[in-house]
Order: structure tokens, then sequence, then C-alpha cells
């Protein structure tokens, strides 16, 4: 769902006429015991299943996902990697999940020095901030938002989730512009994925950097959430859970207003406090 396109032409989750819809590919039905009750019923699950990510034809990566919007979880993964994508598709052999990525100026050498984004890949906090620097300038973006609004992103992202709605299992990221309006919303297993896909939408779209856009994630603010922020030039981030330590670091070294803890009203500035208006 983005840029308030309807979802009609998905399927609905409840008999409701205002409910949300779920894509197909979201979600799949499984047997369940309920307990105490002790009876067995149909519910539903998140999918996830592998994708691989091609560039110019050389396997890069392999992630964990949900199924959807495969090219923008690609795009949005190179461009956080640094890796310059022009375009994602198909690939021509039609293999199943798997995306190729065009990059005329891909350095496989490269790849040995750019993932920095996992939480156990052992390098220190200083070499993590110094990879993220090459490719991500320090945001410079003047836009300033009332607490108020922020606070209230993620109550809006949670009812715009119909496939959450449907599991309680995946993690989502929106776009939101000034005003409050949600742009674009991407759903996965992965909050990373998530937020992939929303950069590489709005790489399609034209609209890199989000120099007036705020990002808002469904869980808590990781490293690799305010990395991938940065290289997408988004001056705001907002979640309603907690942040590490070194994203803290990140965001303040890299000029991001960082937001946690976001419901009921209330937040938590934790970097770059001015772009929040109380």
């Amino acid at each position: 769902m983005c840029a308030g396109r309807a979802a009609a032409t998905l399927r609905r989750v409840s008999g409701d006429d205002d409910a949300l819809v779920v894509p197909p590919y979201s979600a799949a039905p499984v047997e369940v015991l309920r307990l105490p009750a002790g009876r067995s019923e149909r519910d539903q699950v998140a999918v996830e299943e592998p994708l691989e990510i091609r560039i110019n034809g050389t396997p890069v990566a392999v992630t964990m996902r949900t199924p959807g919007h495969d090219e923008e979880l690609a795009l949005g993964f190179c461009l956080s990697e640094g890796l310059h994508p022009v375009a994602a598709a198909l690939p021509d052999d039609l293999a199943a999940n798997t995306v190729e990525v065009e990059a005329p100026a891909f350095d496989p050498e490269r790849l040995q020095r750019s993932f920095y984004t996992s939480s156990s890949c052992g390098v220190c906090g200083k070499g993590a901030l110094e990879a993220v620097e090459v490719e991500a300038p320090r945001v410079e973006a003047r836009l300033e938002v009332a607490a108020e609004l922020l606070a209230d992103f993620p109550e809006r992202l949670r009812v715009a989730q119909p496939a959450f709605a449907a599991t309680g299992g995946l993690h989502a990221t929106g776009l939101f512009d000034p005003t409050g309006e949600l742009l674009c919303l991407r759903e996965d297993v992965g909050r990373h994925n998530a937020l992939d896909k929303v950069v590489g939408w709005a790489f399609r779209e034209g609209r890199l950097p989000l120099a007036d856009g705020i990002l808002c994630v469904s869980g808590r603010l990781s490293f690799e959430l305010v990395q991938k922020a940065a290289v997408a030039g988004c001056p705001i981030l907002v979640a309603v859970g907690a942040p590490s330590s070194l994203a803290v670091e990140l965001a303040a070294d890299r000029g991001l207003t960082l937001c946690g803890f976001a419901r009921g009203g209330r937040l938590n500035v934790y970097a770059e406090p001015w772009r929040v208006l109380a």
C-alpha cells in the first residue's frame, strides 16, 4: 500500500467492510491447537522464504524475507551497502526467489568491506561508523515536526498493516510526509527488509534523498536501521521500541533525529532533538 492506493485488489482478512486486506503471499494457513480450550483451528502465520540477490549475475547475498516487493528489497539492500544499483528485476532464467540487480560500477571485492549490518559481525563500533560515513553524508535537512505528530506515527503505522493484523508476525516500515500522510508502507518478517523495501520504493519513485520524509519502524532501533535511514538521507527516524547504543551514536554522527518509545502521545528523542517541536 503506497501513496494512498486502495487495497481492494487484495483479499480481506475478515468480513468487516472496512477491514484491511492482506496480500496472498504474506500469510499462510496452518493448523493450531488452542490451549487450554484444546480445540484445533485454522490460523495464519507470516510467510518466510529466502531471497537471493544477484548483481550483474553474481550472487551477493541471501536474506530471509516475506515475499512481495522483492525488487524494492534488493534495491534498498544494495543502496544501504553502497553498491550503487540502477535497476532490479526478475532474472532472465526465471529462478525462483531471486532478484537480479543492475549495478554497472559493482566491484565484487568491495563486498568484503561493506557488510557491517550484522550485530554479530565482530567489527568495532568505530569501524562501523566510519563505514557508514563513506556512503552517507551528514543529513542537513532543516525539517521540523511536532512531537505530538511523531508520537502518533506508530499507531498510524499499526492500523495500516494488513498482514500483521492477520498474523501478528510481521514488522513494518512506513514513510510519512511532514503533514503525517503515509506515503508508503511495507511489511516483512525482518525489520531491515521492511525498511529496505521502502527505500527501494523511494529510489524507484525518484524520491531519494528523503530530505522531507519521516521513517517509522515497528520494532526497536538497531544500528542497521539507522544506517539505512542515513544512506537514504532521511532526517527523522521514529520507532515503537528502544534504540541500541550504537544506533544513538550513529544517528548523532550522521545528523539524524532519532525517536524511540513513541506511543500514547509520548516519545524519547535520543539525537538531534532540535527537529522535534514540543
